[in-house]
């Protein structure tokens, strides 16, 4: 294990989680902890484990974001498995995304709820990670966020309870980075991926976009603690 990466990412039972772990544990050199709240149910993940194309090292672990006893438990389950080995790479995907809504229509409990899925969330597990992240070689904390988030991209009136959340996420990682320069958090926007968030208007397939992503991730140095960077690996301006 001690010559392999290793990678714990969030919500990876769908979507752009999914992807990540199908394109990263091509490389024999993985050793990656998959989390969903209900592993059971996972069975596109699950079934990785026995994929012909996969040479890393797959371990599926329940986590709820939500739920700080369930983060505690995971780290623990993680810990064991490690033994003294560190997280080089953590990659908070897991999110949530209502409905399109307005600043003069939204539901206040669903801007809630995503706030606490897409920030308090992240907040929770990297807290609860960071002892591992520190023994880790890389130290690399990646939360997804979304152009959505960024004021000076102008997106407009749409998806407000989401673009609130990811623009919190954008500070947390903020303030993460100024509080621990020994780390390298950052922020990264995947672009608008046909996932079932994204939508089936959505203009870049996942594995266009995970593709990217992957990169990017690999090739952050602390320089790029706390900045806002796309799958392409070009900088998005908050």
């Amino acid at each position: 294990m001690s010559m392999s990466s290793t990678w714990l990412i969030t919500g990876a039972s769908r979507g752009i989680g999914l992807e990540l772990v199908k394109q990263l544990l091509i490389s024999p050199h993985v050793v990656l902890f998959a989390t969903c709240r209900d592993p059971q149910s996972a069975t596109s993940l699950l079934a990785l484990g026995d994929c012909n194309s996969i040479n890393g090292k797959l371990y599926v672990v329940r986590m709820d974001v939500t739920d700080e006893a369930s983060i505690i438990s995971a780290k623990d389950e993680v810990a064991g498995i490690l033994q003294g080995r560190g997280l080089d790479y953590l990659i908070n995907n897991a999110g949530v995304a209502p409905q399109d809504d307005r600043t003069t229509t939204l539901n206040t409990n669903d801007l809630i709820s995503t706030v606490i899925v897409n920030v308090a969330g992240p907040a929770l597990v990297t807290r609860t990670f960071i002892p591992l992240i520190e023994q880790g070689d890389r130290k690399v904390i990646a939360n997804v966020s979304s152009a959505l988030a960024s004021i000076s991209t102008d997106w407009g009136r749409e998806h407000t309870s989401y673009s609130i959340s990811k623009y919190g996420l954008n500070m947390l990682t903020y303030k993460l980075a100024k509080e621990r320069p020994d780390l390298t958090p950052f922020l990264l926007d995947p672009g608008w991926v046909k996932t079932d968030m994204g939508g089936s208007n959505a203009l870049l397939e996942v594995h266009e976009s995970v593709t990217g992503i992957i990169q990017v991730v690999r090739n952050v140095t602390a320089k790029d603690a706390g900045r806002f960077i796309d799958y392409t690996g070009q900088i998005v301006p908050w």
